[in-house]
């Protein structure tokens, strides 16, 4: 399959958007494992999370 004199460019392209998406993906599985370590971290000194709450005790 010939791409025509457009080959680099458009090889190039493809190479430059994986790398942002694989960029992408580890950003967020970093921020998620950190946001993940600190959620436990405030958890552990007694500070929960008002969506664990059980809306039904509020009334």
């Amino acid at each position: 399959m010939s791409l025509g004199p457009y080959t680099t460019f458009i090889v190039t392209s493809y190479l430059v958007v994986l790398a942002v998406v694989v960029l992408l993906i580890a950003w967020i599985a970093i921020d998620y494992r950190r946001q993940k370590r600190r959620l436990s971290e405030l958890e552990s000194e007694g500070i929960g999370r008002r969506s664990g709450r059980n809306t039904m005790d509020k009334a």
